[in-house]
């Protein structure tokens, strides 16, 4: 299986290491260091070897970071993790709600007399530290660039990974990387810089037309780049993976040996723009006056797909769709109290197994009954795994990174009977998804100007939930892809290509969670009669293909333009899925899909 069940971190494990790290602040002179869960390319999915935060503290979530002091270690938090960091910490970390207190307001309470706080350069963004720095600007504190604490005390840390990397194939990319490469040098002629320093893999995997095995789940390979105003790029990544791709760069990518990367930046010939949200604060260091802030010439272009991806996207989802399809069916035939939660999660992988084109799932699958569909990003192993009991709801967010495209699909199900609370807080996100799915926007929008439709029906009910209602997909990268998302920190205008997920949820600590999530991608809407004309208007596209449980839906409670939504959008499931999936599974699909 892609997928394991084995317990990744113990909360015993923390209090010797964090002993062990204190002596190692004693050594070096210092009152604290920073360890975030972040790699030296600042995205989102980290290697093993780079897993600091969960080797230290337990906590396995994909954000957050822990400040270390002599005699206090705060564990900071948003508000997705603050029911699983409770049982993955030991009592010697303190979780901190974040951002409601940040980490300079947190410093200045722990060390009010002043202090050295050291952080690893490669780890943290100037962004980060310089908002930081200027917050404790007279506090007495010091924030100072070290060698990694962790590193020192992680004797079996693993090695760094190596794997090849391999051609992302013309028929699904789109373009090839020489016009990508033209296209954004342009850009940078325009602007009068010299080059751009690339650090997110897959920003430069985009780029490049590659695709790798380094971080688990998204098929990046780990390096660096720099793209020149003359097309050329200097790319940082070890020869051993790029061994049978000498063809596919050509002459004008030029492989380089990553430890040489800070000489060639002291050299580089500026300016150079340096994204200050995602490059290592060690990068504008050793650039200095020459570095330009600007944004990741790859991020906008890169979740503006192409039409050949748009392709690839919605082909991959009719085959994830009918594998989602035949679990549903194969679960529904199942009686309460007789599957568990890893039992859904290996029929499911293995149903997605079946399509050759599938390289890995997307991300570690959710799989929360009763309970459990309260921890939002819950991961399911040998030690928590739960039997799907009469009247639970099971929370099942998965996803497959086929060749095409990358899918990511969120239904809630009822196991038995659920009771009238559940169906009405089922309804209310139900809503919320529906009226987001149906919405029309002028051009200029960004994801925090139409967010909050998705909510407005929880809030109507004094009700809410604490993470984004979207996050941006790639074109078999990864899962969570920037800089567009449907939140109310994002200040991206919504353009014509970009795929975000639309996944409002509910969760109430100890008794369940509701989550219901559609991928869509971003079009032109049609011209509408009476409208105006000179008005450029945005909808959405449905990518995602699978029925939602009518069991949970009070019919009464939703208005009839929702009603006929998934209606619609039901028989759009029954007549694309329909003929993918077994006769068995056809039957079942008929009825789940029947009219309201």
């Amino acid at each position: 299986m892609f997928q394991s069940f084995e317990v990744t971190a113990r909360p015993e494990q923390g209090p010797p290491r964090l002993t062990a790290l204190r002596a190692e602040l004693v050594r070096a002179g210092l009152d604290g260091f920073l360890v975030p869960r972040a790699d030296a390319h600042q995205g989102e999915y980290v290697a093993p070897r780079d897993d600091r935060l969960a080797w230290l503290t337990g906590f396995t979530g994909s954000a957050g970071f822990c400040a270390a002091l002599r005699d206090v270690a705060g564990v900071f938090i948003d508000g997705r993790y603050r029911t699983q960091v409770k049982a993955q910490v030991a009592e010697v970390f303190t979780p901190v709600p974040w951002p409601e207190v940040s980490l300079a307001d947190w410093l200045k309470d722990q060390l009010p007399d002043g202090g050295v706080v050291g952080f690893d350069p490669w780890l943290h963004t100037p962004a980060q530290i310089a908002g930081l720095e200027e917050t404790l600007a007279g506090s007495g504190i010091e924030m100072r660039r070290v060698d990694n604490m962790v590193d020192r005390i992680w004797d079996d840390q693993p090695d760094a990974p190596m794997a090849v990397a391999a051609a992302h194939p013309m028929e699904f990319a789109g373009e090839s990387h020489e016009a990508k490469r033209q296209r954004l040098a342009v850009e940078l002629r325009e602007a009068g810089q010299k080059a751009a320093l690339i650090t997110l893999p897959d920003s430069h995997n985009w780029l490049l037309n590659i695709r790798g095995q380094d971080i688990p789940r998204n098929p990046v390979a780990h390096g660096f780049a720099v793209l020149h105003d003359d097309a050329r790029v200097d790319l940082f990544m070890a020869a051993e993976k790029l061994t049978v791709l000498t063809d596919h760069l050509g002459p004008h990518v030029m492989q380089r040996d990553p430890a040489d990367l800070p000489d060639y930046l002291r050299e580089l010939e500026g300016p150079v723009r340096l994204d200050r949200q995602s490059a290592p604060v060690l990068f504008a260091d050793l650039l200095g006056d020459r570095a330009e802030a600007g944004e990741d010439p790859c991020a906008l272009p890169k979740a503006c797909k192409n039409e050949a991806e748009i392709t690839g996207a919605a082909e991959a989802h009719l085959r994830d769709g009918a594998a989602v399809v035949e679990l549903l069916a194969w679960l529904d035939a199942q009686e309460p109290g007789t599957v568990t939660e890893t039992e859904v999660v290996r029929q499911l992988e293995e149903l997605r197994r079946q399509d050759p084109s599938l390289r890995d799932i997307s991300f570690e699958t959710i799989s929360g009954t009763g309970p459990n569909g309260a921890i939002i990003h819950y991961r399911v192993n040998e030690e928590t795994d739960s039997v799907l009991q009469n009247g639970h709801l099971l929370v099942l967010d998965s996803g497959g990174q086929y060749l095409d495209g990358t899918t990511d699909i969120t239904r809630t199900i009822a196991i038995g009977t659920p009771d009238a609370e559940a169906r009405s807080a089922f309804t209310r996100v139900l809503s919320g998804m529906i009226a987001m799915s149906r919405l029309r926007w002028p051009r200029g929008l960004a994801g925090r100007d139409i967010e909050m439709l998705g909510r407005l029906p929880l809030w109507m009910a004094g009700q809410d939930f604490d993470h984004g209602l979207g996050h941006g997909v790639g074109a078999y990268l990864s899962v969570h892809e920037g800089p567009q998302r449907l939140s109310r920190m994002s200040h991206v205008p919504l353009q014509p290509g970009m795929i975000l997920s639309n996944e409002p949820g509910y969760y109430r600590e100890g008794a369940f969670g509701i989550r219901i999530e559609n991928l869509l991608v971003v079009q032109e809407a049609p011209a509408l009669p009476g409208g105006d004309a000179h008005r450029k208007m945005l909808n959405w596209r449905t990518l995602t293909l699978a029925p939602i449980d009518r069991r949970l839906i009070d019919v009464s409670a939703l208005t009839p333009e929702a009603r006929n939504w998934l209606n619609a959008y039901h028989r759009d499931v029954a007549e694309k899925i329909g003929p993918r999936v077994s006769p068995v599974t056809k039957l079942w699909l008929d009825a789940a899909t029947a009219p309201l």
